[in-house]
């Protein structure tokens, strides 16, 4: 039994051996009628339910429950881009609590690992910021820290605030990678923005310093966005520690169109995803993007280059309002998060998701009609190997148990983290 130290009331802990039984969604396939057995947080075996005696694990899938007819067992889903959630935003909380209300928001909802974006804003507030999540990245409550700026291009900043944003700046990489401690985890660039790229420039300095460039809110052009890839993978090449993946943000969002005369980074990235050089996000919430074009992209470059994300702020799971996205306010309406632009109402730049993770992938297979194996896989599996994580991110023995139990509705019933129930 542990006690709760606000109310003393004691909560008993969960079984250290237990099994969880569905339609399990594993990285390669779904396999009906099977199961997942949990020991002391960790998966020990997945598989179809007949396998189970002769994998040693019979009497823990027996002595499991029998699911409604329906019911689907996935993995904890990975969410690589994520402002907040619950009424509040990690660019503007203002405790570890408050940041952490965002966190348990996308967990109850299925989404067990996720990087805490921050926005372009003055940089005595970044650091603030990144020292506030550093703590929850400690606790391993947040797998670490995303910063989308501030070197991103004015004419494709979306719902970044101008006022802040700035060209690449080597001492300001150190300054805010020392505020992170060492849990600034990935970076949006604008590989048109002057001291991005090149030898000096902040995009290796960001690689070496542990961090992933991830392209985007760029007007670059083909050459520019090929150049500022091929810098990134060289040095990531030579960088040590696990494989990390370079990523493009939001693929389409914030960039310049892609048109047959001028195909801008756009065409640079899909091209680049095509090799396997890069990972590309797609925000598949059906406000972003249209169903077709993530169903385009994934069938195109593979779904080992697809990282669905939710881009989610602040609105998340809440009603329609006003909220904040960093310096900026923004205006909720039938879902859609908008720059509040009083001179033009309900025509502010998106800013921002308000779906889960879960919300995203039940969109990739109901709206673009993508197997459900590959809307999960590009949720989980893909993400957790952007981040050089292979404790995470799907039902594989040795992993850490966490699992999301659904409906066929991929409505969450249940989810556990490290074996745990949330």
């Amino acid at each position: 039994m542990t006690s709760d130290r606000d109310t003393d009331v004691l909560v008993p802990e969960p079984p250290q051996v237990f099994a969880l039984r569905g339609d399990v969604v594993t990285p390669d396939a779904v396999v009906p009628d099977g199961a997942v057995v949990v020991a002391d947080g960790t998966i020990v075996w997945a598989g179809p339910i007949e396998e189970a005696a002769g994998a040693g694990v019979g009497d823990e899938v027996a002595a499991a429950e029998e699911p409604p007819p329906g019911t689907y067992v996935l993995p904890g889903l990975v969410d690589l881009h994520n402002h907040g959630g619950g009424g509040a935003g990690f660019p503007d909380a203002a405790d570890a609590d408050e940041a952490l209300r965002a966190v348990v928001e996308h967990r109850t909802h299925g989404t067990t690992t996720l990087l805490a974006s921050l926005v372009t804003a003055p940089t005595e507030t970044l650091v603030r910021q990144l020292e506030l999540l550093s703590g929850l990245a400690e606790a391993g409550e947040i797998d670490g820290i995303h910063a989308e700026g501030p070197f991103l291009a004015a004419a494709r900043c979306g719902a970044q605030d101008p006022r802040y944003l700035i060209p690449g700046d080597v001492t300001l990489v150190r300054e805010l990678v020392e505020a992170a401690g060492g849990h600034l985890r990935t970076m949006t660039v604008a590989p048109d923005v002057d001291g991005v790229g090149g030898p000096g420039g902040a995009a290796v300095a960001l690689v070496r310093a542990g961090v992933i460039p991830s392209l985007g809110h760029t007007d670059s052009s083909t050459a520019q966005a090929e150049d500022l890839v091929g810098q990134v993978l060289g040095a990531l090449a030579e960088a040590p520690g696990p494989r990390r993946r370079m990523t493009a943000t939001h693929l389409f969002n914030g960039m310049r169109p892609l048109h047959h005369r001028d195909p801008g980074p756009i065409a640079a990235c899909l091209a680049a995803a095509s090799r396997g050089d890069l990972v590309v996000e797609l925000i598949g919430d059906g406000v972003h993007l249209d169903p077709a074009t993530v169903r385009t992209v994934t069938e195109t470059v593979g779904a080992d280059q697809v990282a669905l994300v939710t881009d989610a702020m602040g609105a998340a799971g809440m009603a329609d309002g006003a909220y904040r996205l960093g310096p900026q306010d923004v205006t909720v309406t039938d879902g859609v998060a908008r720059l509040t632009d009083p001179a033009d109402p309900g025509n502010g730049a998106i800013a921002g998701g308000t779906a889960h993770l879960v919300d995203v992938v039940r969109s990739a297979v109901v709206d673009a009609g993508l197997p459900l194996v590959t809307a999960v896989r590009c949720a989980s599996w893909v993400p957790a190997g952007v981040l050089g994580r292979d404790d995470v991110g799907g039902l594989v023995a040795g992993r850490r148990a966490d699992v999301v139990v659904t409906d066929r509705d991929l409505r969450v019933q249940h989810v556990c983290r490290g074996g745990r129930p949330v």
